[in-house]
């Protein structure tokens, strides 16, 4: 179970920010196994730097609020702009926006021989997220892409989805920052497990023996994918007031 490397960001981000954890611990989270990261093209820092000041430089900015996006062709979920900044992000499946009082910066993750780039451009800041009804929207695609799945007898076909779906509180802890709320921390969870189950769904059609069956499968992989990553905008994004 892992998040994607700007979901962590954000969560780990939040955290220093707010005085849980010191910059070395936030750097390192957010590296995990990777040999290093660096930060190119914050304005006026033509320089590559260490993943290590940005906190400092988020600072500077005046933050107000931290936002993730995981936007896929056609919905860009977590971004408002510009069209640079979203077509980058949309190629890398990810990004992760800083809204301050000075500017509004985003970061799209680039992997770049062993080293992780974090390229910064200008962004708008996106729209806010409810975590409540984002949280009762994947609760809900869950139930119902489950139903759905088991009467598509997707155990016949993908039986590592069924131990996913029925096995979540054995599952590994996530690597989550102090200080999160508990209810944070479950939809979190869940949202991955659900990104998972789209994956490992998408990747074997031996279901779908039918065009109807696999129209079926792929509108419930859908709206299970989009509460997902809803649910995960939703909760890794934070307003944090003026600084």
């Amino acid at each position: 179970m892992s998040l994607s490397r700007s979901a962590s960001l954000s969560l780990w981000l939040r955290a220093c920010l707010r005085g849980d954890v010191a910059p070395d611990d936030f750097a390192s989270a957010v590296r995990d196994t990777d040999p290093q990261h660096l930060v190119v093209g914050w304005p006026e820092r033509p320089d590559p730097l260490p993943l290590l000041e940005l906190p400092g430089l988020v600072r500077r900015t005046g933050p107000r609020a931290i936002a993730l996006a995981l936007p896929v062709p056609g919905d860009l979920l977590g971004l408002a702009g510009p069209a640079p900044l979203n077509a980058d992000a949309v190629e890398a499946g990810e990004a992760f926006v800083i809204v301050g009082s000075t500017r509004t910066v985003g970061l799209v993750p680039e992997v770049d021989a062993r080293t992780v780039l974090w390229r910064a451009s200008p962004a708008v800041a996106p729209a806010v997220l409810d975590p409540g009804e984002a949280a009762r929207h994947l609760r809900q695609a869950l139930l119902e892409a489950t139903a759905e799945l088991v009467r598509l007898e997707v155990a016949s076909w993908q039986p590592d989805i069924p131990d996913l779906l029925l096995n979540l509180s054995q599952r590994p802890d996530l690597p989550l920052p102090p200080g999160l709320d508990p209810r944070a921390v479950e939809t979190v969870e869940r949202a991955v497990l659900c990104l998972e189950v789209v994956e490992l769904a998408r990747g074997d059609d031996g279901g779908a023996v039918t065009a109807y069956d696999a129209a079926a499968r792929s509108r419930c992989l859908t709206d299970l994918d989009v509460a997902a990553r809803r649910a995960l905008v939703a909760f890794c994004s934070d307003s944090l007031g003026a600084s």
